[in-house]
């Protein structure tokens, strides 16, 4: 399992890894990983046949990840830190005043239950 590769070997891997199409090629039975070495050893990296199993959308995803993050940083950057808290303020306020209401209609529906822990029993007993 330790065994070290060919220098070859590692090229063409490094090569597979910069054309991640050809990996979905040989997948679809397209190719087989013998052919695309044999004609990787033969024409070499720098063939033209080459450039249609490089990552086509490659450059858009990077482009797209760059608008997304730069676009969060800029959210950040403009938010003011003192509206931010006013409006945090605002929602525990309005939580706060939503569990007083949900706490006084419980009170209101069981009247009892707010001003004893226990509910009382209709019947006494008692030891004679």
């Amino acid at each position: 399992m330790g065994k070290k590769l060919h220098p070859s070997i590692q090229e063409f891997k490094s090569f597979v890894k910069e054309h991640p199409v050809l990996v979905q090629e040989v997948r679809k039975g397209k190719y087989s990983w013998q052919e695309i070495y044999e004609d990787w050893y033969l024409l070499g990296e720098d063939d033209e046949k080459w450039n249609k199993f490089k990552e086509k959308n490659s450059k858009k995803k990077e482009s797209n990840k760059d608008d997304f993050i730069g676009k969060i940083f800029s959210t950040f950057k403009n938010v003011d830190v003192n509206d931010l808290q006013q409006q945090i303020s605002n929602v525990g306020e309005a939580i706060s005043t939503i569990q007083t209401v949900i706490h006084q209609f419980q009170s209101f529906k069981n009247p009892n239950s707010a001003n004893t822990p226990h509910r009382q029993q209709p019947f006494v007993f008692r030891k004679d």
